[in-house]
């Protein structure tokens, strides 16, 4: 058995950016940590959801650990750091927001979790954070901080493949994709909100097909941020598994070799 631990920034992006491997993973009997750096202070309330004089912080901190339950994880943690908001938001001034840490400090912080787990292998985010959010980049610098300071040997930086989503989404405007979104549903455009990578620079990727229902169902306990007409609840099943069937990521050591908790679900990618 082997560990693997992933970083996320805020409840929730766990399901949408690594739920897949982490399911897989825990389904093969390693063990799967998360750890989260805030407690997602500042995300975006469903109506009518918190009860009267509920905080969000606590709802989200409860709302991760069914979502944790729903992908295997064995352990929840975080770092202790508020959410800092969306990028260029007066709260990113904030002194005690996790886009103004220290980056030593916070790695420390990670690599304490790192060296207790004896990770075998570690997920982050590209370094810019996949679209650009402040505490998605500090997540990369932190987390490779703290890879390097626990001398974990596997670091995937999860991303976004932008070539694939942009065809995925020209063929569905064109008909030929085989399937359609509701109506009022639009697809994001890549290039205007700046998501993830060209294919070209990614390394690795996760078929994750076989873990969709995990991944829908760690989504599912994200009821404060995740609504039914949220975009990817929204989608028709066959449209959900093909958006999120596939993780994709920029490698870093020997990702998939036999010490690896993530063997024979992390393959290498090179771009047609």
């Amino acid at each position: 058995m082997a560990t693997l631990v992933c970083f996320h920034a805020h409840p929730d992006d766990e399901a949408i950016g690594t739920g897949g491997i982490m399911a897989l993973a825990a389904g093969a009997g390693h063990r799967v940590v998360l750890v989260c750096a805030t407690r997602g202070e500042r995300g975006e309330i469903q109506p009518g959801v918190l009860d009267e004089g509920e905080q969000l912080a606590l709802r989200r901190t409860a709302e991760v650990h069914r979502s944790a339950e729903a992908l295997g994880v064995a352990r929840v943690e975080f770092l202790g750091y508020v959410d800092s908001g969306m990028m260029g938001e007066a709260t990113n001034d904030e002194p005690w927001t996790f886009w103004r840490a220290d980056v030593g400090s916070a790695a420390h912080r990670l690599a304490v979790i790192l060296t207790e787990e004896g990770a075998d292998a570690l997920t982050v985010y590209d370094d810019h954070g996949g679209y650009g959010h402040p505490d998605h980049i500090q997540v990369h610098r932190v987390g490779m901080r703290a890879a390097e300071l626990a001398g974990v040997p596997r670091v995937l930086e999860g991303t976004i493949n932008r070539t694939a989503i942009t065809r995925m989404i020209e063929l569905q405007r064109s008909g030929a994709g085989g399937f359609e979104l509701p109506e009022g549903v639009q697809p994001p455009d890549p290039e205007e909100m700046d998501l993830g990578v060209p294919e070209e620079l990614l390394t690795h990727v996760a078929d994750v097909s076989a873990a969709v229902g995990a991944k829908r169902a760690s989504l599912l306990a994200h009821r404060s941020q995740v609504a039914d007409d949220h975009f990817f609840l929204a989608m028709p099943e066959a449209v959900f598994a093909a958006v999120m069937g596939t993780e994709w990521f920029i490698g870093h050591g020997p990702v998939d070799d036999d010490g690896s908790p993530l063997r024979g679900i992390v393959a290498p990618f090179t771009a047609a």
